[in-house]
């Protein structure tokens, strides 16, 4: 373990668990040694049946806030909602018939004022417009390569002056690992690293 204080925000993903043969509670009971601040519930294979029961079980074994990851159906079982350049634009566009990032995030405040919002970052660009919206915090990657995800822009130790830019909270995403030592940083978003 490193010696900042920096807090983990834990990716549960389900294809990650299955790999690594870890069941839902197995997984909690794992990360159990960690300064875990949020959990992240990332399901690209289950029906949505089934995630709402993994949900509602992970909600059963935790008081760590959980974060649905992308689906916008599932945000009233959990506590917050972490959404990707292109989800924004899908929820935005296509779930909501809202015209801009503001109105969106305005409108999820209002229908659930007390849930986590956070969104995916990759450059200054998107840091600077996600400055405009009522967040909670921002990921920001890919750190590093990854063989979870294939990612085209990586930033490296440049993610420093990046996350400064940031008038959110930030969590460093890609490759992150338990040892890194990364200025600026208020979250590290690690899935598989908590896993080995």
């Amino acid at each position: 373990m490193p010696l900042h204080n920096t807090q983990i925000y834990a990716l549960c993903d389900i294809e990650l668990l299955n790999k690594f043969n870890f069941s839902i509670s197995q997984y909690l009971q794992h990360i159990s040694q960690y300064n875990i601040v949020y959990i992240q519930y990332r399901d690209k294979i289950n029906s949505l049946e089934i995630q709402k029961q993994n949900i509602i079980l992970l909600k059963s074994l935790t008081n760590i806030p959980i974060i649905i990851n992308d689906k916008l159906e599932l945000l009233s079982i959990a506590d917050g909602l972490h959404l990707g350049q292109e989800d924004i634009q899908r929820v935005k566009n296509k779930e909501l018939k809202i015209t801009n990032d503001e109105l969106l995030f305005k409108f999820l405040r209002k229908k659930y004022p007390n849930k986590i919002f956070g969104i995916s970052t990759h450059n200054e660009r998107e840091i600077l417009e996600a400055n405009r919206l009522d967040l909670d915090y921002i990921g920001l990657g890919a750190y590093r390569t990854t063989n979870t995800k294939d990612v085209p822009n990586i930033l490296g130790e440049n993610i420093s002056y990046l996350a400064k830019i940031s008038k959110h909270p930030v969590g460093v995403i890609g490759g992150v690992t338990l040892d890194d030592e990364i200025k600026n940083i208020t979250y590290y978003v690690i899935g598989s690293g908590l896993l080995q």
